[in-house]
């Protein structure tokens, strides 16, 4: 999804009152104009190198993730990363397709460079490539949410969640959230709403800045209110998440008892470590994706909404407000990965060390003095 919006390259406006054009005539150009950006293609090199490290990044995330949940199989963690995982593999599927789809329109736009009139994609490639944005799209915000919910019920409810969060559970909601999205970017595709060409003609997607129908307007709100319902979600659970993790914090430091630190301290120093991590990293996707989708969600809201009450604003200036906030909501499937290989607990502890080295040398002596301590009294 990254190289449709490396660069936008604008074309001669043609003179029609259809709506239904594949380029949408910048302010103050005519037919007769010659535009510098017109002599010259766009660069793809920014295209090429985001695509390479957008795919070279979901690949190593998934490479740790699976030494992860070769570790943590039978444990709490393992329906985290199996979300996690299917979150990666969407990202990267959305980015490699996505982008090859973008780039084969970006060279057709090459070929076609100076004519006077530049032909819009074959409609069935338009409806496949506006499904791949839907639906790759709404996978990834709806899997946050759900791994989202899955730790809020894990911290918050640490007894209930292996009878609630099963593996076979994980499974079914999986497939649930590939057919919620699969069904609302398939109607088009039932001629049930449509796919237009979007701004600079480089992508499709759901008509929402020109003369649209109320099926394409609804369609278009319940892509943008679905969107905006999952961030939501990740938001308000991370949220109690992460404050039943402080209140137990507070309530550790408070313990002065001996023999309260004896009983159970490893097995639950080392679940809220993980537990730690985990909220980390899905702290840190939740940041990004509210980020990078949140104007592109709200835009088509707004825009949607302003069509029900029949305001029209001038295209040129709705489609590059369109266009940049896209630009911003295809970083996501970059950034995701790096969550999961920067925020491991090894990364973060060689980070504390580096930060604290006196801290962490004396929590690991005085972690070897208790185990140390442990083996005498054994024998």
């Amino acid at each position: 999804m990254d190289n449709l919006f490396t660069s936008s390259f604008p074309v001669k406006c043609q003179n029609s009152r259809d709506y239904n054009l594949t380029t949408v005539c910048p302010d103050n150009q005519t037919l007769n104009s010659t535009s510098p950006a017109l002599v010259n293609p766009p660069a793809f090199g920014m295209s090429y190198f985001t695509m390479t490290l957008g795919a070279l990044s979901n690949l190593t995330a998934l490479a740790i993730l699976a030494h992860s949940y070769a570790r943590f199989r039978r444990r709490a963690k393992a329906p985290f990363l199996l979300l996690a995982s299917a979150l990666l593999l969407s990202d990267l599927a959305g980015h490699v397709i996505t982008g090859a789809l973008a780039l084969h329109l970006h060279l057709g736009r090459v070929k076609h460079h100076g004519a006077a009139a530049i032909m819009e994609p074959p409609h069935v490639y338009c409806k496949l490539f506006g499904s791949c944005m839907v639906f790759f799209g709404l996978c990834p915000l709806l899997l946050g949410s759900a791994m989202a919910v899955e730790r809020c019920i894990g911290i918050t409810q640490p007894l209930l969640h292996p009878a609630v969060v099963t593996m076979t559970r994980v499974r079914l909601t999986m497939l649930l959230i590939t057919f919620m999205a699969l069904i609302l970017a398939g109607l088009p595709l039932l001629n049930v709403g449509n796919y237009k060409p979007q701004f600079p003609g480089t992508w499709c997607f759901l008509p929402v800045n020109s003369l649209i129908s109320i099926t394409d307007a609804s369609l278009s709100l319940a892509f943008s209110t679905l969107g905006l319902v999952t961030l939501t979600v990740s938001v308000v659970s991370n949220t109690i998440s992460g404050l039943k993790l402080f209140q137990a914090r507070f309530k550790d430091r408070s313990v002065k008892s001996s023999a309260a630190r004896r009983h159970g301290s490893f097995s639950a120093s080392s679940l809220h470590s993980l537990d730690v991590e985990m909220m980390t990293q899905l702290a840190a996707i939740t940041v990004v994706s509210c980020v990078c989708w949140s104007p592109f969600l709200i835009y088509i809201l707004i825009s949607v909404s302003r069509f029900y009450e029949g305001i029209r604003r001038p295209r040129p200036q709705c489609e590059k407000l369109l266009l940049l906030a896209l630009r911003l909501a295809s970083w996501n499937q970059i950034l995701d990965p790096w969550v999961y290989i920067l925020l491991r607990r090894a990364v973060l502890r060689r980070l504390l060390q580096l930060l604290q080295p006196d801290r962490v040398l004396f929590t690991q002596s005085s972690s070897y003095r208790d185990s140390h301590r442990k083996q005498i009294s054994l024998h």
